[in-house]
């Protein structure tokens, strides 16, 4: 591992917001070409995506600027665990091609990774912009008053969970590599559930030191899934969220936070409007992901209720 942060970045039919990510980093990354490193990783384009990256290179003469095109299209997380795997530095970096980064943020990251070399996770701050109206929707992600290097992973996650501060932003978080592949041989198909990333930063939270800033790095425009994706945000909400919840217990965290975080997901973020419309438009799909989540929910209950074994608590 000769450099010290890979930064990657997934793409597909894209090339005019990587044009644009690959400008921005060309000039965040000056003063930091020694220990950083560039991967761009298309996810089988057929855009002119490959002629970008080459027009760039020259913009990178002092950088490392690595071009990989999969055979086919895999699918943006699984292009995002490629990413991770391929990252042969101490830091991984996997941006976005379409978020944008503060200027600042680069040297912010090296300063910080060089200072504790013991963090296995850096969390960076960010705004969230509807895409439809340019509203800002949250102004940070992270309530933070007094950033710090924490020790307590589990505890910091758990935490975050438990506040519903938000886990999963491709661009947010930095993961020390040996770790996050260890993660991702734990659960090999964590590509196949797209929030996968809150469970690759618990993983690594419990491994070492966490930080968590406190100012923002990160403009985010959110697609909003529920106004434009329906079908997309349904198997997301009863699906595939519950059984991150369900995979955080596997890796030692308390059996309890995570059961309640269930029954909570089931009593407050539940709505039987959009669970019937989604039956009514989708029957099949519908019925199949409906059943499992009230099953795990009546688990949970029950487990928590009337389990006679106390469940693990953690920390």
């Amino acid at each position: 591992m000769n450099k010290l942060l890979t930064i990657a970045i997934p793409t597909f039919n894209r090339s005019h917001l990587l044009d644009k990510q690959l400008a921005w980093l060309a000039m965040a990354i000056k003063g930091f070409e020694s220990d950083c490193e560039i991967f761009v990783s298309d996810n089988c384009s057929i855009d002119n995506t490959h002629e970008i990256v080459t027009n760039c290179q020259q913009a990178f003469s002092n950088a490392t600027l690595a071009y990989y095109r999969n055979s086919q299209n895999i699918g943006l997380m699984r292009n995002f665990t490629t990413c991770l795997q391929t990252a042969e530095s101490q830091y991984v970096w996997v941006i976005a091609d379409d978020h944008k980064i503060r200027k600042e943020a680069i040297a912010y990251v090296v300063h910080n990774l060089k200072a504790h070399p013991d963090l296995s996770v850096l969390a960076l701050n960010f705004s969230i912009y509807s895409i439809q109206t340019g509203e800002i929707v949250l102004e940070r992600a992270f309530k933070v008053d007094n950033e710090k290097v924490r020790t307590d992973g589990q505890a910091v996650i758990e935490d975050s969970l438990t506040a519903n501060w938000i886990l999963g932003l491709m661009s947010g978080m930095i993961y020390k590599t040996e770790i996050v592949k260890q993660a991702l041989q734990k659960w090999t198909s964590v590509s196949e559930n797209p929030e996968g990333q809150i469970y690759l930063t618990a993983f690594c939270a419990i491994h070492g030191s966490i930080k968590m800033t406190k100012e923002v790095y990160i403009d985010y425009l959110s697609p909003m899934f529920f106004q434009t994706r329906p079908k997309e945000w349904f198997i997301r909400h009863y699906t595939e969220l519950p059984e991150i919840y369900t995979k955080l217990v596997e890796i030692g965290y308390s059996e309890k936070l995570c059961r309640n975080l269930i029954l909570n997901h089931f009593s407050q973020k539940n709505n039987w409007k959009v669970v019937l419309g989604a039956i009514r438009r989708w029957p099949i799909l519908a019925t199949k992901t409906i059943l499992p989540y009230l099953a795990l929910v009546c688990v949970s209950a029950w487990k928590i209720i009337f389990s006679p074994q106390p469940l693990q608590v953690g920390r």
